[in-house]
């Protein structure tokens, strides 16, 4: 991951995005510096739809709100030095209350109400970490971080985080009754 000292904000990042100079990455604007990560790979596009579908399914058969993929932009901080941040998230659901209408062409303001993200090698745990509290902070109520490599998936609240492995099944009862998941269905055979 490459951090550029550029200041940007939410209304401008982009632009600054679809210039020939970042078509070959997808780039967040993270307290007002552009970060650009590399594409993702076909094992994570993979992990995503095993994750997506049957999250998006639940999700529309019972009127509960909208779930994106691919990592979406969602205006996480508007901050008047400049220092906004607006992040991708790999899979959201947002609810009902949130996505009235039409969703936006551009950003999301605001938090989904779960995130989800997949590790990939570019990944950090200091750079996901930060992610998942900027993410907590903006009111997500709950977010994802799955681990490829570990087969596992870290669920995080507000009140701290649970490790779910193969075996586990995964849930976000609080805020998608009935919704589960085995774990050893998420990552390819």
């Amino acid at each position: 991951m490459t951090v550029l000292r550029q200041a940007v904000t939410a209304d401008n990042i982009l632009e600054i995005a679809n210039s020939p100079e970042y078509a070959d990455c997808a780039v967040e604007l993270v307290e007002g510096e552009i970060v650009t990560m590399p594409l993702t790979s076909p094992q994570h596009g993979e992990i995503l739809f095993a994750l997506g579908g049957p999250l998006r399914s639940f999700v529309m058969a019972h009127g509960l709100g909208r779930v994106t993929g691919g990592d979406a932009g969602f205006i996480l901080e508007r901050n008047p030095y400049g220092r906004d941040s607006v992040r991708g998230i790999d899979i959201a659901f947002i609810s009902s209350e949130k996505a009235q209408g039409t969703l936006p062409t551009v950003f999301m303001e605001g938090a989904p109400d779960l995130a989800i993200e997949i590790m990939s090698p570019s990944n950090t745990m200091t750079d996901i970490r930060l992610k998942i509290n900027q993410l907590l902070q903006a009111g997500c109520r709950q977010a994802w971080i799955v681990h490829p490599d570990l087969r596992e998936v870290d669920a995080h609240t507000s009140e701290g985080a649970k490790i779910h492995r193969e075996g586990d099944k995964l849930s976000a009862a609080d805020i998608l009754p009935g919704f589960e998941v085995e774990v050893a269905d998420i990552f390819p055979k």
